[in-house]
């Protein structure tokens, strides 16, 4: 029989005998299976197939028999499959996961190896999509690999006492699309410098990759690894739009090279190290928390000490799971001011404060922290969905229910890369900064008195109320403040986070695609009184951070004021006069406004929750700050 004749008999011999095994359990027919299938491995035509059935059967025994020689050989499997340039690059991703999580729980020499291969693949299959739609739908798709893949690394390099390194693992495995557009928009000035042309060069290539990135698929095709190219002549507009894309990606990684090699520059767009993140503490510090089946632990940066390791139970994974499943199945089935979702919500940030906040506060009064110092979150998977800043009651000696934001001024931010930007130096200025309103209050029946305190502030206000909001007018005045307050519907579509939007005059949606196109040097800060602002859509990826305040940080405002879901535009007014009234009338010589958002957020709910005793906690817990 010919080589391509034997392959499918003893695939299907091989198959046979596994099924075999599975009903009778006799570790003969496991063996036989295994022998089979080896010898499909030699045939030239089946080799892939093959592999790809080796894996079970193999596993089957390394859990039964725990041989060694197994699991060197089903390692050397997915080696050959992780590396096979013949087969798709989603297929290849995921047998380099696998490697990973097989050579982890086995303890084998080969797991940082695995686990590298596996992070150069995650993000070349995101590269060689080639929109932004496209690489969320890849995600979505693969999202257990995608989402497990960083917090299981570094649960694995914690492990090995490799705490710095499980830093930089987690910054370089989250918010994957936001950090690929903010490559695009890379400073080149020191370039310039050096190199006017080459700088120019970089770029022109940047902007073209961003236009291609930011389209839309044509037809809406979402697969392009089954695009042919064969050449222009017979390409519909997609295989087009895939050709321009990895003309220029070639292009780009061209021209990297090139600058890595110029003195001074050798460290150009890679990944940052430790010491470049740990600036991210430079003005308190940043609590990072990997929830990570394997092993989960909480983790504290600072600037100018070693982070500190907190250890948690082996029920931490479970509890948190548990507490974000309850919060979403709440707010689905009962109104945010009905007595179950309150219920609800009183039980989540209790359970919090015992699984998180209580180990958190004994670290930091441990190292001297003091209370009211600026602290951010950086969570991932299920606690990007749980109120981190609201945690509590916390006991007092008086008796008075505290909670987290009581005793520190909190704030979120997706990465450490996206704090450290926010802070980067700007045109510093010690006026006021002028505000622009953009409301619609036809639909919303306390904006009125929301945007009479807005206008009566004592700086700058530009208003674009009603018929003068829309997209494209916003966009351009956005340009021209440096402060911005939203005061209409925010609207999220389930699946579709690129289409969460502001809704403006007519209806027409201000979306965070748009968002996301817009360059505004004069942003600083943006107040989002709509709601949905700082919620993730269902179906997104958690650790991608895709809402609309997220899309505000990245298109240059330094601070963002947000919310967790549905807000009650009754709030507004109080909230919106308690907050500017703290941050324009505080004495902070030298603090840039927009760095004493996140303390007048705090303030103002304070105030709100003082002046209105009984409020619901849904009404003041939505609030939260992102950014410097």
């Amino acid at each position: 029989m010919s080589g391509a004749g034997a392959a499918p008999v003893l695939l299907g011999l091989g198959n046979l005998l596994f099924s075999a095994f599975r009903s009778t359990g006799k570790i003969e027919y496991l063996d036989e299976s295994i022998s089979v299938l080896r010898e499909a491995r030699h045939v030239r035509v089946g080799q892939d197939i093959a592999a790809k059935c080796l894996i079970q059967p193999l596993s089957s025994r390394i859990l039964r028999l725990n041989r060694r020689e197994d699991l060197d050989e089903i390692i050397q499997v997915f080696i050959a499959l992780a590396t096979d340039t013949n087969m798709r690059l989603t297929s290849r991703f995921q047998f380099s996961y696998h490697w990973a999580t097989t050579a982890h729980l086995f303890v084998h020499p080969s797991v940082t190896a695995a686990y590298e291969n596996a992070f150069s693949l995650m993000q070349d299959t995101l590269s060689y999509a080639p929109t932004l739609e496209i690489q969320h739908h890849r995600l979505v798709l693969m999202r257990e690999s995608y989402e497990k893949l960083p917090s299981n690394y570094a649960s694995y390099q914690i492990d090995s006492g490799q705490i710095n390194m499980a830093i930089e693992t987690l910054e370089r495995g989250r918010a994957l699309l936001w950090s690929e557009m903010r490559g695009f928009r890379t400073s080149a000035d020191q370039l310039e410098a050096h190199d006017s042309n080459l700088a120019a060069e970089f770029v022109t290539i940047n902007r073209d990759l961003e236009q291609v990135t930011m389209s839309m698929a044509p037809c809406g095709n979402l697969n392009t690894e089954s695009s042919e190219v064969e050449g222009p002549w017979k390409m519909d507009p997609f295989g087009r739009l895939v050709m321009k894309q990895r003309q220029l990606l070639t292009e780009r990684d061209k021209l990297i090279s090139h600058i890595r090699a110029l003195p001074g520059f050798g460290s150009f767009l890679k990944h940052p190290s430790f010491d470049a993140l740990r600036s991210a503490a430079l003005r308190g510090p940043v609590i990072i928390i990997n929830h990570c089946k394997l092993r989960s632990d909480i983790l504290i940066l600072f600037y100018d000490s070693p982070p500190s390791l907190i250890t948690t139970a082996n029920d931490f994974y479970g509890r948190a799971v548990e507490m974000g499943d309850r919060l979403v199945k709440a707010r689905k089935d009962h109104s945010l001011e009905s007595k179950q979702y309150q219920r609800a919500l009183r039980s989540v940030l209790e359970k919090l404060y015992e699984l998180v906040g209580k180990p958190v506060i004994e670290e930091f009064r441990k190292v001297k922290i003091p209370e009211q110092s600026r602290v951010w979150w950086c969570p991932t998977s299920v606690f990007c969905y749980l109120p981190l800043h609201a945690m509590g009651p916390i006991p007092s000696d008086d008796g008075v229910k505290l909670y987290f934001s009581d005793l520190y001024i909190p704030s979120y931010t997706p990465t450490l890369s996206a704090l450290i930007e926010s802070r980067k130096p700007g045109a510093q200025t010690s006026e006021k900064p002028s505000i622009l309103l953009v409301a619609q209050p036809e639909s919303l029946r306390h904006a009125i008195q929301e945007i009479w305190v807005i206008q009566h502030l004592n700086t700058t206000v530009t208003s674009l109320i009603s018929k003068k909001a829309t997209p494209s007018s916003v966009v351009e005045s956005l340009r021209h403040h440096q402060f911005t307050h939203f005061v209409c519907h925010g609207n999220l579509e389930p699946g579709k986070p690129f289409n969460a939007s502001f809704k403006l005059y007519g209806g027409q949606p201000l979306t965070l695609l748009d968002i996301v196109h817009s360059r505004l040097p004069a942003a600083e800060f943006a107040f989002l009184s709509a709601c949905h602002t700082a919620e993730l859509t269902e179906e997104s990826i958690s650790d991608e951070a895709l809402h609309l305040t997220a899309a505000m940080q990245y298109c240059g405002f330094r601070s963002v004021v947000g919310t967790m879901w549905a807000m009650a535009d009754k709030d507004g007014q109080d909230l919106a006069k308690y907050f500017y009234e703290s941050i324009l009338s505080s004495d902070e010589p030298g603090v840039p406004y927009y760095e004493r958002s996140a303390r007048a957020l705090r303030d103002a709910v304070k105030d709100l929750r003082r002046r209105k005793k009984g409020m619901p906690l849904e009404r003041w817990v939505n609030y939260v700050h992102y950014g410097a």
